[in-house]
């Protein structure tokens, strides 16, 4: 009985032993995860949860550390313990988490419950009207995937996190990425992977990364430098970096190391320095993902800064020039919801893209548009729908509107959360390319009618042929591919060929290609430039022959004599000198003289023909009004004599 008591009582003390060590466990991982150290916190969690200790708080911190490292399907595991073992007094905004934890899992239905319980209990915030407002168009989100874009990975073989890509000149990328820090061997408390450096890594012609490096001078550091943005004369950088100055990362009150924004200068031997803090940073709050406008006379940016909607918003400062910023502006709540709004991008257009997991979406962060212009193209917040979205995390979205091409990240290829973090490469999916042109005369600038076009492979073998019309155009199209090299070549009688290669652009597109050709000193049927003739002149406003043409019309007698089957056609040309239609009429009086002028000295008319053609083809620029020397005019008033086949 002795013994029975004291096992008793040895058993109280283990227990309150016990007991007391989970509180004790529990407030540590308290203080772990509001230091936002996940990863830590939620191992502590995960095992007071195998000790048989469970209570809605540590159901609802577990959720948390996948949620907040976007993790979704292991988040929902812990969200529904918490429904379905506490389902009273749960705050309202697990069940808009678990609802998105939902979506990010497929499950589009039981997210679409979910968020009906969450918007009865919240029904006056953004997120919440948002839901009503658009619910009934997620089935139709869900199941529409637009065919006017393609994305495809480009870091898929880099290890870790590689996500937030900018533009950087004409031909480069800059990135963050914790695939190949350099900085330092640290890891992050938050998602246990290395902390990130910026690398830029050139682009090649199928807009792949080539040989990534990170950035040289003072940018990187031994903890978090990510998304940048530059001046468009890529002497100035924009990026987020930690809390960090002489070597050290600072934190706050509440111990927490935020993030701010930062600015450095291209110095002469290509690195970067000069790195200062923005003055609108505090330490109060974080400040990140910077992006310039177009004009750049903006900075746009995501914060949590006094004054935010939700969990993080979207603002911007105005840049005054002399390092000075005006006062932060936040974009209100067309744009910012309750929930996530970050990495904002601005566009040549005027239009902003974000990420946000507040407006309607596939699950996860979702990417949206909306013009900043008030006769923009998008008038309300947009979603850009699959392939862009998924129903993971996607953001960072950049884009050369004009040429439909960019990047974005996303995990939508993993499921690690933000370890699967990837840069996709987003452009137009191949649609109707034409090749079209005008064949012209080198000389005169004159289209050239029926002249043969060919189009030749990169194998240099002809795929098709056509010729121009009275206008010299030509066009090839409904065959074509995209990003494939052509060669247009054009030939006509005797005239000099000419050909241009050209690689074709992706999407819909018009390639104008035009060629000129030279025509040879001697056309093969020109008999007249054959034979050497000096001009055939006509006294002005007359049409007889005259002594002086005779003698030149004799060489042309003499070939037609000693060639019984030449023919030839006799075409007279004027000046621009008196008006057209008199032109007209005195080249074909001069046309059928010179005609009877061959008939009277024995040759056959059925071996002639004659026309006059006026002022209609003349070899220069003197036309109507234009200002000529005698010369210049003299090009113009000429006869011809055309061998006929």
């Amino acid at each position: 009985m002795y013994l029975k008591t004291i096992a008793k009582i040895l058993m109280g003390f283990l227990l309150i032993s016990s007991l007391n060590a989970q509180k004790s466990n529990i407030n540590k991982a308290n203080e772990v995860f509001e230091a936002y150290s996940y990863i830590d916190a939620r191992e502590i969690y995960l095992n007071v949860v195998k000790e048989g200790f469970e209570s809605p708080q540590v159901f609802q911190k577990l959720g948390d550390t996948y949620y907040f490292n976007s993790e979704y399907s292991d988040a929902l595991v812990w969200y529904q313990k918490l429904m379905e073992k506490y389902p009273n007094g749960v705050p309202p905004v697990y069940y808009y988490r678990t609802a998105q934890s939902l979506k990010s899992t497929g499950k589009y239905q039981e997210s679409k419950k979910m968020m009906g319980q969450f918007a009865s209990l919240s029904a006056d915030t953004e997120l919440a009207k948002n839901f009503m407002n658009d619910y009934p168009t997620l089935d139709s989100l869900v199941d529409f995937k637009s065919k006017e874009f393609e994305v495809y990975n480009v870091t898929e073989l880099l290890t870790n996190s590689d996500f937030g890509p900018s533009f950087y000149g004409e031909d480069k990328l800059v990135y963050a990425s914790a695939s190949g820090n350099t900085i330092g061997d640290q890891t992050h408390d938050w998602s246990g992977l290395p902390y990130l450096d910026l690398y830029e890594a050139q682009l090649d012609k199928e807009w792949r990364l080539t040989k990534p490096k990170p950035l040289e001078g003072e940018i990187n550091t031994p903890y978090h430098e990510a998304s940048a943005t530059f001046t468009k004369d890529g002497k100035t950088v924009y990026f987020t970096r930690n809390n960090y100055k002489n070597g050290r990362k600072r934190k706050n009150k509440d111990k927490l190391t935020n993030l701010k924004v930062y600015k450095a200068i291209k110095l002469d031997d290509g690195s970067w320095g000069n790195v200062e803090e923005l003055p609108f940073n505090d330490n109060s709050s974080s400040i990140a993902h910077p992006a310039l406008s177009h004009d750049e006379k903006r900075l746009y940016f995501s914060s949590n800064m006094e004054g935010t909607i939700g969990e993080s918003d979207i603002w911007y400062v105005d840049i005054l020039g002399d390092g000075n910023y005006g006062a932060p502006t936040n974009l209100g709540t067309k744009i910012n919801t309750e929930a996530r709004e970050a990495f904002p991008f601005l566009s040549e257009s005027n239009n902003l893209y974000f990420s946000s997991d507040g407006h309607l979406g596939l699950g996860g962060l979702d990417i949206f548009v909306i013009s900043l212009n008030e006769d923009g193209a998008y008038k309300e917040v947009t979603n850009l729908k699959q392939p862009i979205n998924s129903n993971k995390d996607d953001f960072g979205f950049i884009i050369k509107e004009e040429k439909k091409m960019g990047f974005m990240s996303s995990n939508r290829d993993g499921n690690e959360g933000s370890i699967s973090d990837d840069i996709y490469r987003i452009w137009e999916i191949c649609g109707e390319i034409v090749i079209q042109g005008v064949i012209s005369n080198a000389k005169t600038g004159e289209a050239i009618k029926n002249a043969t076009v060919q189009l030749l492979n990169k194998n240099e073998r002809v795929v098709s042929e056509t010729k121009t019309d009275e206008q010299g155009n030509y066009r090839f199209g409904d065959f074509l591919n995209c990003t494939e090299k052509y060669t247009i070549n054009a030939t006509y009688r005797d005239y000099g060929s000419n050909q241009k290669s050209l690689t074709t652009p992706r999407g819909s597109d018009v390639v104008q290609t035009d060629l000129e050709l030279t025509p040879p000193e001697c056309p093969v049927d020109d008999l007249g430039c054959r034979l050497t003739l000096q001009p055939i002149y006509f006294d002005y406003g007359k049409h007889n022959i005259r002594p002086d043409a005779e003698v030149e019309l004799a060489k042309i007698l003499q070939a037609l004599k000693e060639y019984p089957e030449l023919k030839i056609h006799i075409e007279s040309h004027t000046d621009s000198r008196s008006s057209s239609s008199f032109n007209l009429g005195l080249s074909e009086r001069r046309a059928r003289a010179t005609m009877q002028w061959f008939i009277e000295k024995g040759i056959a008319r059925n071996r002639l023909t004659a026309k006059g053609y006026g002022e209609s083809m003349l070899l220069n620029h003197c036309a109507n009004g234009v200002q000529c020397s005698d010369d210049e005019h003299e090009l113009n008033r000429r006869s011809m004599f055309i061998i006929k086949n």
